[in-house]
């Protein structure tokens, strides 16, 4: 059965990517994988455009993990010059949008769950579960069914790492600020300049390190990304909003960043979530023990994935290269699938057998 995998996988991924799947409008891709367990003899579970099936010998008394990846995508990129949704092998690349973040991933990880489905005596429960809303870090993906799943006692996230393995990742913390002046004539010495005032700010942002630095993370990082002000060129601006991304890791939370950011700035800062946490594995947990085992090359994530929205220990895994995600002509080469399956299956056999 091992051997016919990455066969399955590929038709499977070429279906899934023929389909658009565009992030809250994953419903066609969701009917695909319900009837593909279906097909396969397996019972699976919908809710929202999210599906979910557990392994055939599921024994609550054991620790459960989870299999996650994603079946949204971003819109494709302006600069493509294939069809994005026409899934085509060529010298050993299938093309297609979504075929590499998180298509590959994903169809990696159904394999392995399949391999494992009628296995008797396992040591973990494996349920694997494909999440929409993913790439917007959307309500009604992962969050949405969490209370829905068994109890997870760890995870295995598939994202394209080709195949190292992050075992932390930054969370995302995104600010709105808002400077406050005085309007103003541009011509006379009238006003307080807003822009001037969010300046002092911006500079902070931009110079300020915080003094915890992650093993595994490195240090904090803060980069202001959107700037608006201003409405004619004769007024003194009454107001500057402008935003920052932060990249939080795990030796702060996202409460404790706020408050000194709070500190150090005179601007107003509203965060628009508290929900991206920074997230990671122990150096002790079976997982990291396993993938060194295996000579994995292990490191800090600074992207965010559903990672930051899974609140158990997890780790970051799967064929295909972050950087080829969202990029035009987008694509994964056949050959990493078969290794994604590969990587998957000899990781969790040091675990489960």
């Amino acid at each position: 059965m091992r051997e016919h995998l990455p066969n399955i996988a590929l038709e499977l991924l070429q279906q899934l990517i023929s389909i658009p799947s565009f992030s809250k409008e994953e419903d066609k891709t969701a009917n695909l994988l319900m009837g593909f367990f279906k097909f396969h003899g397996m019972e699976a579970y919908r809710k929202g455009n999210n599906v979910w099936a557990k392994n055939k010998f599921f024994d609550t008394t054991k620790p459960t993990i989870l299999l996650n990846s994603h079946h949204d995508t971003v819109k494709p990129n302006p600069g493509y010059t294939r069809n994005p949704y026409s899934a085509d092998i060529e010298n050993g690349k299938l093309y297609g949008l979504g075929s590499n973040d998180a298509g590959g991933p994903l169809v990696s990880l159904i394999m392995t769950f399949f391999y494992f489905y009628n296995q008797q005596n396992l040591k973990n429960n494996l349920v694997i579960a494909a999440t929409a809303e993913e790439e917007i870090s959307g309500v009604n993906g992962i969050e949405m069914i969490w209370n829905e799943l068994p109890k997870i006692d760890f995870a295995v996230v598939g994202e394209p790492t080709l195949t190292d393995i992050a075992v932390a990742e930054k969370g995302l913390l995104v600010l709105d600020c808002l400077a406050k002046g005085k309007a103003g004539h541009a011509a006379r010495e009238e006003g307080v300049n807003a822009i001037y005032k969010a300046l002092k700010d911006i500079e902070w942002f931009r110079n300020y390190q915080f003094p915890k630095i992650s093993d595994s993370l490195g240090s904090v990082k803060m980069s202001v990304t959107v700037i608006q002000s201003g409405q004619a060129h004769n007024q003194v601006p009454a107001e500057c909003k402008f935003t920052v991304d932060v990249r939080v890791t795990d030796v702060y939370t996202l409460e404790e960043v706020l408050e000194i950011i709070n500190r150090h700035v005179t601007c107003e800062v509203a965060p628009r979530s508290l929900r991206l946490r920074s997230s990671g594995v122990p150096e002790d947990h079976a997982l990291v023990l396993a993938a060194k085992s295996l000579g994995k090359n292990l490191y800090g994530s600074p992207t965010t994935s559903d990672q930051a929205l899974i609140p158990v220990p997890s780790i970051k895994m799967g064929p295909g290269d972050s950087a080829r995600s969202h990029s035009a002509d987008e694509f994964i080469f056949t050959k990493e699938i078969e290794e994604g399956i590969e990587s998957y299956i000899s990781l969790l056999e040091k675990i489960i057998l």
